[in-house]
Protein backbone atom coordinates (compact mmCIF):
# COMPACT_ATOMS: atom_id res chain seq x y z
CA UNK A 1 0.00 0.00 0.00
CA UNK A 2 0.73 4.20 -0.15
CA UNK A 3 2.85 5.35 2.55
CA UNK A 4 0.93 7.55 4.69
CA UNK A 5 2.39 9.84 6.97
CA UNK A 6 0.99 9.72 10.73
CA UNK A 7 2.97 12.92 11.98
CA UNK A 8 0.76 16.04 12.30
CA UNK A 9 0.41 17.49 8.32
CA UNK A 10 2.24 21.00 9.56
CA UNK A 11 4.83 19.49 11.33
CA UNK A 12 5.63 17.92 7.54
CA UNK A 13 5.67 21.87 6.25
CA UNK A 14 2.86 19.95 3.95
CA UNK A 15 -0.92 20.94 2.96
CA UNK A 16 -3.67 20.32 0.25
CA UNK A 17 -2.00 22.81 -2.71
CA UNK A 18 -5.37 23.72 -3.61
CA UNK A 19 -6.74 24.01 0.26
CA UNK A 20 -7.12 28.00 -0.77
CA UNK A 21 -9.03 27.85 -3.81
CA UNK A 22 -11.14 24.21 -3.28
CA UNK A 23 -12.90 23.74 -0.80
CA UNK A 24 -14.15 19.49 -0.96
CA UNK A 25 -11.45 17.56 0.70
CA UNK A 26 -9.56 15.69 -1.77
CA UNK A 27 -9.14 11.66 -1.35
CA UNK A 28 -5.64 11.87 -1.04
CA UNK A 29 -2.70 15.00 -2.24
CA UNK A 30 1.27 14.80 -2.41
CA UNK A 31 3.75 17.67 -2.80
CA UNK A 32 2.59 18.91 -5.50
CA UNK A 33 -0.92 17.64 -6.20
CA UNK A 34 -4.74 17.03 -5.28
CA UNK A 35 -6.99 13.79 -6.25
CA UNK A 36 -10.47 14.38 -5.71
CA UNK A 37 -13.36 12.03 -5.61
CA UNK A 38 -16.58 13.26 -7.81
CA UNK A 39 -17.96 15.28 -10.61
CA UNK A 40 -15.55 17.40 -12.32
CA UNK A 41 -18.31 20.24 -13.25
CA UNK A 42 -18.98 20.05 -9.40
CA UNK A 43 -15.12 20.41 -8.17
CA UNK A 44 -13.98 22.51 -11.25
CA UNK A 45 -16.94 25.14 -9.93
CA UNK A 46 -14.68 26.37 -7.09
CA UNK A 47 -11.97 26.62 -9.36
CA UNK A 48 -11.44 30.79 -10.23
CA UNK A 49 -10.72 31.66 -13.44
CA UNK A 50 -8.21 31.72 -15.21
CA UNK A 51 -6.37 29.37 -12.86
CA UNK A 52 -4.69 26.20 -14.91
CA UNK A 53 -2.70 26.38 -17.38
CA UNK A 54 -3.08 22.67 -18.99
CA UNK A 55 -6.06 20.64 -19.21
CA UNK A 56 -4.89 17.28 -20.62
CA UNK A 57 -6.60 13.94 -20.30
CA UNK A 58 -8.13 10.75 -22.17
CA UNK A 59 -12.07 10.92 -21.30
CA UNK A 60 -14.18 7.86 -21.88
CA UNK A 61 -14.71 7.28 -25.46
CA UNK A 62 -17.70 6.65 -27.60
CA UNK A 63 -17.82 2.86 -28.30
CA UNK A 64 -20.25 0.81 -28.87
CA UNK A 65 -19.59 -1.87 -26.42
CA UNK A 66 -20.03 0.07 -22.87
CA UNK A 67 -16.94 -0.36 -20.30
CA UNK A 68 -16.86 -0.64 -16.45
CA UNK A 69 -15.59 2.87 -16.48
CA UNK A 70 -18.83 4.39 -18.27
CA UNK A 71 -18.51 5.62 -21.82
CA UNK A 72 -21.40 7.70 -23.41
CA UNK A 73 -23.25 6.70 -26.88
CA UNK A 74 -21.55 8.06 -30.02
CA UNK A 75 -24.84 10.22 -30.84
CA UNK A 76 -24.87 11.80 -27.51
CA UNK A 77 -21.40 12.04 -26.83
CA UNK A 78 -20.72 15.45 -28.27
CA UNK A 79 -23.68 17.03 -26.06
CA UNK A 80 -22.66 15.45 -23.23
CA UNK A 81 -18.89 16.69 -23.69
CA UNK A 82 -19.56 20.41 -24.80
CA UNK A 83 -21.05 20.42 -21.57
CA UNK A 84 -17.26 20.48 -19.95
CA UNK A 85 -16.10 22.76 -22.67
CA UNK A 86 -17.09 26.12 -21.32
CA UNK A 87 -16.14 25.39 -17.88
CA UNK A 88 -12.48 24.26 -19.35
CA UNK A 89 -12.82 27.24 -20.76
CA UNK A 90 -13.29 29.47 -18.13
CA UNK A 91 -10.43 28.21 -15.86
CA UNK A 92 -7.76 28.00 -18.02
CA UNK A 93 -5.41 30.88 -18.03
CA UNK A 94 -5.66 32.85 -21.65
CA UNK A 95 -2.79 31.30 -22.69
CA UNK A 96 -3.81 27.67 -21.41
CA UNK A 97 -4.74 24.69 -23.37
CA UNK A 98 -6.64 21.91 -23.59
CA UNK A 99 -5.35 18.65 -24.47
CA UNK A 100 -7.95 15.65 -25.39
CA UNK A 101 -6.89 12.13 -26.37
CA UNK A 102 -10.20 11.08 -28.24
CA UNK A 103 -10.44 7.18 -30.00
CA UNK A 104 -12.54 6.69 -33.15
CA UNK A 105 -15.52 4.37 -32.97
CA UNK A 106 -17.26 1.82 -35.53
CA UNK A 107 -21.03 2.24 -36.27
CA UNK A 108 -23.10 -0.67 -34.90
CA UNK A 109 -23.50 -3.88 -36.95
CA UNK A 110 -21.64 -2.60 -39.82
CA UNK A 111 -18.35 -1.70 -41.27
CA UNK A 112 -17.88 1.67 -40.89
CA UNK A 113 -16.78 4.26 -39.01
CA UNK A 114 -19.03 7.00 -36.35
CA UNK A 115 -18.05 10.06 -37.39
CA UNK A 116 -18.75 11.74 -33.47
CA UNK A 117 -14.77 12.45 -33.10
CA UNK A 118 -15.20 15.21 -36.12
CA UNK A 119 -18.35 16.46 -35.29
CA UNK A 120 -16.54 17.40 -31.50
CA UNK A 121 -13.98 19.16 -33.28
CA UNK A 122 -15.62 21.18 -34.96
CA UNK A 123 -18.25 22.06 -31.79
CA UNK A 124 -14.74 22.56 -29.59
CA UNK A 125 -13.67 24.91 -32.21
CA UNK A 126 -16.55 27.42 -31.96
CA UNK A 127 -15.16 27.61 -28.31
CA UNK A 128 -11.97 27.24 -28.79
CA UNK A 129 -8.94 27.32 -31.02
CA UNK A 130 -7.47 24.33 -32.74
CA UNK A 131 -3.98 24.49 -32.41
CA UNK A 132 -3.13 21.58 -33.93
CA UNK A 133 -4.09 17.68 -34.39
CA UNK A 134 -1.62 15.59 -32.98
CA UNK A 135 -1.81 11.26 -33.87
CA UNK A 136 -0.70 8.84 -31.15
CA UNK A 137 0.67 5.88 -33.07
CA UNK A 138 0.39 3.00 -30.96
CA UNK A 139 1.67 -0.20 -32.64
CA UNK A 140 0.91 -2.89 -30.21
CA UNK A 141 -2.52 -2.00 -30.76
CA UNK A 142 -4.77 -5.33 -31.19
CA UNK A 143 -6.88 -5.72 -34.30
CA UNK A 144 -10.27 -4.48 -33.43
CA UNK A 145 -13.43 -4.74 -34.30
CA UNK A 146 -12.59 -8.77 -34.78
CA UNK A 147 -15.58 -9.37 -36.69
CA UNK A 148 -14.18 -6.76 -39.73
CA UNK A 149 -10.65 -7.04 -39.35
CA UNK A 150 -9.43 -10.74 -38.38
CA UNK A 151 -13.16 -12.65 -39.53
CA UNK A 152 -14.33 -11.31 -42.68
CA UNK A 153 -11.06 -9.20 -43.14
CA UNK A 154 -12.68 -6.41 -44.90
CA UNK A 155 -10.56 -3.74 -42.46
CA UNK A 156 -7.34 -3.17 -41.61
CA UNK A 157 -6.58 -2.95 -37.90
CA UNK A 158 -6.99 0.73 -36.25
CA UNK A 159 -3.69 1.72 -34.45
CA UNK A 160 -3.72 5.83 -34.55
CA UNK A 161 -5.82 7.67 -32.24
CA UNK A 162 -6.45 11.31 -32.08
CA UNK A 163 -4.77 13.82 -29.33
CA UNK A 164 -6.71 17.17 -30.14
CA UNK A 165 -4.81 20.53 -28.89
CA UNK A 166 -6.86 23.54 -28.72
CA UNK A 167 -6.26 26.67 -26.74
CA UNK A 168 -7.81 29.86 -25.45
CA UNK A 169 -5.85 32.36 -27.50
CA UNK A 170 -4.55 31.86 -30.92
CA UNK A 171 -0.91 32.20 -29.40
CA UNK A 172 -0.93 29.84 -26.50
CA UNK A 173 2.53 29.04 -24.17
CA UNK A 174 4.31 26.59 -25.50
CA UNK A 175 7.82 25.31 -26.76
CA UNK A 176 8.49 23.26 -29.16
CA UNK A 177 13.04 23.14 -27.98
CA UNK A 178 11.44 21.07 -24.71
CA UNK A 179 10.58 18.42 -26.77
CA UNK A 180 13.23 18.23 -29.01
CA UNK A 181 14.34 14.29 -30.05
CA UNK A 182 17.19 12.99 -31.03
CA UNK A 183 19.14 13.52 -34.04
CA UNK A 184 18.77 10.96 -37.12
CA UNK A 185 22.10 9.12 -38.82
CA UNK A 186 21.38 11.15 -41.38
CA UNK A 187 21.00 14.83 -40.00
CA UNK A 188 24.03 14.10 -37.98
CA UNK A 189 25.88 13.41 -41.08
CA UNK A 190 24.64 17.06 -42.30
CA UNK A 191 25.45 18.66 -39.66
CA UNK A 192 28.92 16.68 -39.56
CA UNK A 193 29.86 17.24 -43.04
CA UNK A 194 27.74 20.12 -44.33
CA UNK A 195 25.29 20.57 -46.54
CA UNK A 196 25.37 22.19 -50.02
CA UNK A 197 22.17 25.17 -50.02
CA UNK A 198 19.64 24.69 -52.93
CA UNK A 199 16.35 24.71 -53.84
CA UNK A 200 14.03 21.31 -53.46
CA UNK A 201 12.19 20.05 -56.07
CA UNK A 202 8.82 21.09 -53.69
CA UNK A 203 9.71 25.14 -53.82
CA UNK A 204 11.74 24.90 -50.82
CA UNK A 205 14.50 27.23 -50.54
CA UNK A 206 17.27 25.01 -48.40
CA UNK A 207 20.07 27.32 -47.04
CA UNK A 208 23.43 26.61 -45.24
CA UNK A 209 21.33 27.29 -42.24
CA UNK A 210 20.09 23.49 -42.11
CA UNK A 211 23.20 22.10 -40.85
CA UNK A 212 23.14 24.20 -37.64
CA UNK A 213 22.96 22.44 -34.46
CA UNK A 214 20.21 22.99 -33.09
CA UNK A 215 20.60 20.31 -29.96
CA UNK A 216 17.52 18.27 -31.35
CA UNK A 217 15.20 17.34 -34.28
CA UNK A 218 11.49 19.34 -33.64
CA UNK A 219 9.24 16.31 -33.48
CA UNK A 220 6.04 15.70 -35.76
CA UNK A 221 2.91 15.17 -35.32
CA UNK A 222 2.62 11.83 -34.54
CA UNK A 223 3.81 10.66 -31.79
CA UNK A 224 4.86 6.50 -31.52
CA UNK A 225 3.85 5.46 -28.44
CA UNK A 226 3.43 1.67 -27.06
CA UNK A 227 0.80 1.03 -24.62
CA UNK A 228 2.28 -1.81 -22.54
CA UNK A 229 2.91 -1.17 -18.99
CA UNK A 230 2.19 -5.21 -18.17
CA UNK A 231 5.17 -4.68 -15.56
CA UNK A 232 4.79 -1.22 -14.37
CA UNK A 233 4.57 -1.00 -9.84
CA UNK A 234 1.35 0.44 -10.40
CA UNK A 235 0.02 -2.83 -11.82
CA UNK A 236 2.17 -4.62 -9.58
CA UNK A 237 0.72 -3.05 -6.49
CA UNK A 238 -2.70 -3.08 -7.80
CA UNK A 239 -1.79 -7.08 -8.19
CA UNK A 240 -0.50 -7.22 -4.64
CA UNK A 241 -3.41 -5.73 -2.99
CA UNK A 242 -5.96 -7.50 -4.70
CA UNK A 243 -7.09 -4.54 -6.60
CA UNK A 244 -8.72 -4.35 -10.23
CA UNK A 245 -6.30 -1.73 -12.20
CA UNK A 246 -8.51 0.61 -14.59
CA UNK A 247 -9.21 -1.32 -17.56
CA UNK A 248 -8.32 1.64 -20.31
CA UNK A 249 -4.86 3.43 -18.83
CA UNK A 250 -2.96 5.72 -21.59
CA UNK A 251 0.68 5.60 -21.56
CA UNK A 252 2.58 8.08 -19.36
CA UNK A 253 4.88 9.62 -22.35
CA UNK A 254 1.71 10.84 -24.15
CA UNK A 255 0.80 12.99 -21.41
CA UNK A 256 4.84 13.59 -20.43
CA UNK A 257 4.82 14.97 -24.13
CA UNK A 258 2.15 17.58 -23.59
CA UNK A 259 3.17 18.82 -20.12
CA UNK A 260 6.66 19.25 -21.14
CA UNK A 261 5.61 21.12 -24.34
CA UNK A 262 2.86 23.26 -22.83
CA UNK A 263 3.78 23.87 -19.24
CA UNK A 264 6.97 24.92 -16.96
CA UNK A 265 7.95 24.11 -13.03
CA UNK A 266 5.02 25.36 -10.93
CA UNK A 267 2.37 25.63 -13.81
CA UNK A 268 -0.97 23.59 -12.97
CA UNK A 269 -2.00 20.82 -15.09
CA UNK A 270 -5.81 18.99 -14.50
CA UNK A 271 -7.46 15.56 -15.74
CA UNK A 272 -11.12 15.60 -15.33
CA UNK A 273 -11.46 11.90 -16.05
CA UNK A 274 -7.97 11.09 -14.32
CA UNK A 275 -8.72 7.03 -13.80
CA UNK A 276 -5.38 5.71 -12.71
CA UNK A 277 -4.01 9.12 -12.56
CA UNK A 278 -1.47 8.86 -15.34
CA UNK A 279 -1.47 13.09 -15.55
CA UNK A 280 -0.98 13.58 -12.09
CA UNK A 281 1.75 11.11 -11.72
CA UNK A 282 3.92 12.58 -14.79
CA UNK A 283 2.75 15.84 -13.51
CA UNK A 284 4.17 15.10 -10.04
CA UNK A 285 7.62 13.90 -11.47
CA UNK A 286 7.95 17.04 -13.92
CA UNK A 287 7.44 19.34 -10.71
CA UNK A 288 3.86 20.64 -12.31
CA UNK A 289 1.09 21.50 -9.69
CA UNK A 290 -2.02 19.00 -10.55
CA UNK A 291 -5.45 18.42 -9.97
CA UNK A 292 -6.73 15.02 -10.74
CA UNK A 293 -10.84 14.10 -10.46
CA UNK A 294 -12.60 11.08 -10.99
CA UNK A 295 -16.40 9.72 -9.95
CA UNK A 296 -14.73 5.87 -9.26
CA UNK A 297 -12.70 5.21 -5.89
CA UNK A 298 -12.09 2.37 -6.87
CA UNK A 299 -9.96 4.00 -9.38
CA UNK A 300 -8.73 6.77 -7.14
CA UNK A 301 -7.67 4.16 -4.67
CA UNK A 302 -5.43 2.56 -7.22
CA UNK A 303 -3.63 5.39 -8.27
CA UNK A 304 -2.47 5.98 -4.73
CA UNK A 305 0.02 3.30 -5.91
CA UNK A 306 2.14 5.56 -8.35
CA UNK A 307 3.52 8.10 -5.84
CA UNK A 308 5.99 7.11 -3.35
CA UNK A 309 3.93 9.42 -0.13
CA UNK A 310 0.38 10.42 -0.27
CA UNK A 311 -1.73 12.43 2.34
CA UNK A 312 -4.76 12.33 3.52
Amino acid sequence: MPTYDTMPLLDLGLENPFKSIISAKPYYFTEYGSAYLGEALDIMSEIPDSTLNLIVTSPPYALVFKKEYGNVDAQDYVKWFMGFAQEFHRVLKDDGSLVINIGGSWNKGVPTRSTYHFELIIELAKVFHLAQEFYWYNPAKLPSPAEWVTVRRIRVKDSVELVLWFSKSPYPKADNRSVLQPYSKDMQRIIEKGYVAKKRPSGHNITSKFRRDNNGAIPPNVLQVGNTDSSSPYLKKCKECGMKPHPARFPKDLPQFFVDFLTEPGDIVMDPFCGSNVTGFVAENSKRKWIAIDTVEEYLMGSEFRFPRVYK
